[in-house]
């Protein structure tokens, strides 16, 4: 069973369209375009496109929970969400709905929160940011059988770098990347636990698919649009 909870979220050709937009930002940020984003960000290039890889080569694995009770799971098949399709990994002999955390969905984007609140003593800034795109983004939520939950893709990319700037605009950036990950993990996954046991999923992945794509571009097309607005790199409180 370990072996098959690990799967790509997305079909081959939306994932490759992913792989495309973070080779086409790689090309940007070695030529310095796009440096001025990530180090409003508080990271250097070299850092940022490790955390992008990450993110997206992370996006494979997931790391098993538990196991929930439920009907039938569904077996490879394509889902089709709001224009983007998602994929229901093949499987034989499931117990139920296995209930897990994606790393580059879930674990690394925490990690990287937790980082930027840190450094930058974001405490309460980053908490009203991550309660409100909880908010917005649970509102969108929509549990889809045989995924789990999905959120539209880029309709709360714009609302969260705003809110960002809003809140801070000398922090606008971090706040934006935590906000959007962060708040999207709550509001989607983590508010909607208890809906996901009867969708049929084989597996149901914290920040993978139905949520993973929405992470991933709100993540970094927030802390673009916040870090156009904002002025020079943060400074960090240690």
């Amino acid at each position: 069973m370990n072996s098959q909870v690990h799967y790509l979220p997305l079909t081959p050709g939306l994932f490759s369209i992913l792989a495309v937009l973070l080779a086409g930002l790689v090309i940007l940020i070695q030529l310095r375009v796009l440096s001025y984003a990530y180090m409003r960000l508080g990271v250097g290039p070299g850092v940022a496109m490790l955390l992008l890889f990450g993110s997206l080569i992370g996006s494979y694995f997931n790391i098993p929970i538990t196991v929930l009770p439920g009907p039938p799971v569904r077996s490879a098949q394509i889902v089709e969400f709001f224009g983007m399709r998602y994929v229901v990994p093949l499987v034989a002999s499931w117990p139920g709905t296995v209930l897990a955390v994606n790393v580059g969905g879930a674990v690394i984007p925490t990690l990287m929160s937790t980082y930027l609140v840190i450094r930058y003593q974001l405490w309460f800034k980053a908490a009203l940011a991550t309660a409100a795109i909880a908010l917005v983004i649970h509102s969108m939520a929509t549990p889809v059988p045989g995924i789990g939950i999905a959120v539209p893709v880029f309709a709360p990319v714009v609302a969260t770098a705003i809110l960002a700037f809003i809140l801070s605009r000398e922090y606008a950036a971090p706040l934006a990347y935590i906000g959007g990950s962060m708040g999207t993990l709550i509001g989607a996954d983590l508010l909607n636990l208890d809906k996901i046991s009867g969708l049929g999923a084989p597996v149901a992945s914290i920040g993978g698919a139905g949520t993973f794509d929405g992470i991933f571009l709100t993540g970094i097309l927030a802390v673009l649009l916040a870090g156009i607005a904002s002025p020079l790199r943060p400074r960090p409180a240690w």
